[in-house]
């Protein structure tokens, strides 16, 4: 055979392969891009072009003063690229123990685990090894100048992924109160939760395009949307208002042994929530934490401090005068065959009304209702219905707890006993701040205003919604019943169960005392109970209210008085001693107009002559009456008539002593005065029944 032959035949077959193969590639080109070109080219887009989120940053909540109460920080998770080829063994093994001691010091880590961790993930070539999930960026700054990681992504494979994390700058402090969500359990808490659709802020899209390693860079695109942020919240908590508040009742549940407790403290006139501490026992590691809403969502019997609505509602309907005698015997009684009795006999077993809320007897005050309602018990209910105590406060804070006040038309729950027992506090539930609520009312001149906790949403230091105070009931009570409330609630301290804990007192405080057995698996005992206090102060021009409630103390005391009090006037000295008595001193040195704007009634001759020698304009709402009140709406000072009984003592308290003489001596009592100023105490307390030459000592405030 021809070798050359042989030669050119196996050169031109080849020849004629690669030129057959050639074609097919032209012709496959040429098929991709006719028709797949589009399909690929979108792909192509896909893999290499993606659109992110751009997280928007959730709104601040912050105290009343602008202080920061929760904030989104940055936080970081960091990873390390283990099986970098840029990283060799050598330069690893040199430098692995520099490393694993810096990360240890900085994350406050084992170094002997984080070296071993490193070892094994350099050995498996792990491209992407935990190291911290939470990093804060001064600790992410320190961790760059170790060695290795100094040298950045892509020679020291440091990895470093951008998050955010909720950050409260006053740690626990009204921790649940500012609250939690957490989406993916469903579970939104608090403010933050409440008002989650306000914080939370609008994400934005970014277009990025993927380069080596992975990673994405951004590119411009006309498609990108900036993140919106979140809105601001203004709360009407005072930082240190709060402090004070926890730290009282933690010292007071540690020391009695308690479950959990509450103090919350309200502005009386707007109903702003200066304070609301709220701490439970925690097993775990037997602490102390803002773990459960107290205050807000538990609703119980309250017990004795719901004497206040039982007195309220008999002296609205004229059922009973403080004045009125009654006979408790040894504190023992009878209601179908159920006992009821008294911590003690009080007095010599017959006392007045007056003295069976002073001393919070549970004989006189259920035989005063139990008498006044028994054939009309829903006369009670519906009374205790007016004063708003059925109803929800409907507050900003989801979670709140439903009150409970059975009706009489509820056979099925109603017993011969309900009357007696409700007046006392029990058979009936309220939260908490539904009780404060109503004390408070009494403090503001008999306006019930709705608790609140928010002021403002803010978005760039611009309020865009602002939240004033809401009037719940116009009047909850009459004048006459009012004066009585106030007397009583004072009287509570100066002669009653309240007095051992205020005697020394620089300021004056009205409130009352409240020790409830707790009912377990439907039975009471001697061994569970709430201590409760709830007030105001200064007494005869209330600033603040506030309720203490301690659960379950086991450690031998247990009665408001001696568990809940103390925690009430560690807080209410505190605020008199920082703001209060300041306030009271400038006020003093003022020479304005605004002295006649007080709450006791003047002379409505010498008001107007005040105020028309000033030419300050007013409105004459009085009509025929000589006692006045002022008030002012949108902006508009409006005198309002007091009208007064004659059938018992005014409360003369606060009034010019030339004023309570001249009212007093035309009710046909007597007076003597001490001192000069304004009546600062009479020696017959208000309320009482007038009786035909009666003597009343006035003292002044020297002032």
């Amino acid at each position: 055979m021809d070798i050359r032959k042989d030669i050119l035949w196996r050169v031109y077959l080849v020849y004629f392969g690669i030129l057959l193969f050639g074609i097919a590639i032209v012709a496959k080109m040429v098929h991709i891009q006719l028709k797949e070109g589009e399909e690929l080219a979108e792909k192509a887009n896909t893999q290499e072009l993606q659109v992110f989120d751009i997280e928007a940053s959730r709104g601040n909540i912050l105290a009343s003063d602008g202080s920061l109460l929760a904030t989104s920080v940055p936080i970081f998770e960091i990873r390390f690229d283990a099986g970098n080829p840029a990283i060799s063994k050598t330069t690893f093994n040199a430098k692995v123990d520099s490393i694993a001691q810096g990360l240890a010091i900085i994350l406050k880590k084992s170094a002997r685990i984080i070296k071993s961790d490193l070892i094994k993930a350099h050995k498996k070539g792990n491209r992407y090894m935990l190291i911290s999930r939470k990093t804060t960026y001064d600790q992410l700054k320190q961790i760059r100048k170790l060695p290795i990681f100094r040298d950045g992504r892509y020679r020291g494979g440091l990895i470093t992924n951008q998050k955010t994390q909720r950050a409260h700058p006053f740690n626990e402090l009204a921790a649940r109160t500012i609250g939690y969500v957490i989406e993916e359990e469903d579970l939104f808490v608090g403010l933050e939760g409440s008002f989650s659709d306000y914080l939370t802020g609008t994400d934005g899209k970014q277009v990025m395009r993927r380069i080596n390693h992975g990673d994405w860079i951004p590119i411009h695109d006309e498609n990108e949307v900036e993140p919106v942020d979140g809105l601001d919240l203004v709360t009407t908590l005072d930082i240190q208002i709060q402090d004070v508040a926890e730290h009282a009742l933690l010292e007071t549940l540690t020391l009695n042994k308690a479950f959990q407790g509450c103090a919350v403290v309200m502005e009386v006139k707007t109903g702003k929530i200066r304070a609301n501490a709220n701490l439970r026992y925690d097993s775990s590691d037997a602490s102390y934490k803002e773990i459960y809403n107290y205050s807000v969502g538990e609703s119980i019997e309250p017990g004795s401090t719901f004497k206040l609505a039982s007195i309220l509602a008999a002296l609205e309907d004229n059922k009973v005068k403080l004045s009125d005698s009654l006979v408790t015997g040894e504190g023992y009684t009878t209601y179908y065959n159920r006992g009821m009795q008294d911590v003690h006999k009080i007095g010599n077993g017959r006392i007045t009304v007056r003295e069976a809320f002073e001393f919070s007897s549970n004989v006189g005050i259920s035989t005063v209702i139990n008498n006044a309602y028994k054939t009309e018990p829903e006369k009670f209910i519906n009374r205790l219905y007016s004063f708003n105590l059925n109803e929800p406060l409907n507050l900003e804070i989801h979670g709140e707890g439903k009150p409970n006040i059975k009706s009489p038309s509820n056979k099925q729950i109603w017993y011969g006993t309900s009357l007696p027992w409700m007046s006392i506090g029990y058979e009936l539930t309220v939260t908490p701040l539904i009780t404060l609520t109503l004390y408070n009312s009494i403090a503001n001149d008999g306006v019930m205003v709705k608790p609140y906790f928010v002021t403002d949403i803010m978005q760039g230091g611009v309020s865009k919604q602002h939240f004033e105070p809401q009037v719940i009931n116009q009047k909850v009570v009459s004048e006459s019943t009012l004066l009585a409330a106030q007397s009583l609630l004072e009287g509570v301290i100066e002669r009653g169960t309240g007095k051992s804990t205020f005697k020394n007192s620089p300021y004056k405080v009205a409130g009352k005392t409240g020790t409830a057995q707790i009912a377990m698996q439907g039975k009471y005992n001697k061994k569970n109970y709430n201590a409760t206090f709830v007030g105001y102060f200064p007494a005869e021009n209330p600033i603040y209210s506030i309720i203490v409630v301690v659960n379950n103390p086991s450690a031998g005391k247990y009665y408001g008085g001696s568990v809940a009090a103390p925690i009430f006037k560690e807080i209410a000295d505190n605020l008199y001693a920082t703001s209060i008595s300041l306030e009271l001193a400038n006020s003093a040195q003022k020479d304005s107009i605004a002295s006649a704007f007080v709450k006791r009634p003047l002379h409505f001759k010498d008001l107007a002559t005040i105020y028309n020698s000033l030419n300050i304009p007013f409105v004459d709402g009085v009509g025929d009456e000589e006692w006045v009140v002022t008030t002012q709406k949108k902006g508009v000072t409006e005198f309002n008539a007091v009208i007064f009984s004659g059938k018992m003592v005014p409360n003369v308290k606060g009034m010019k002593a030339k004023d309570a003489v001249y009212l007093l001596e035309n009710m046909g009592v007597s007076i003597t005065v001490s001192g000069r100023g304004i009546v600062r105490s009479q020696s017959i307390a208000s309320g009482s029944a007038l009786k035909p030459n009666m003597h009343i000592n006035l003292e002044l405030s020297n002032i």
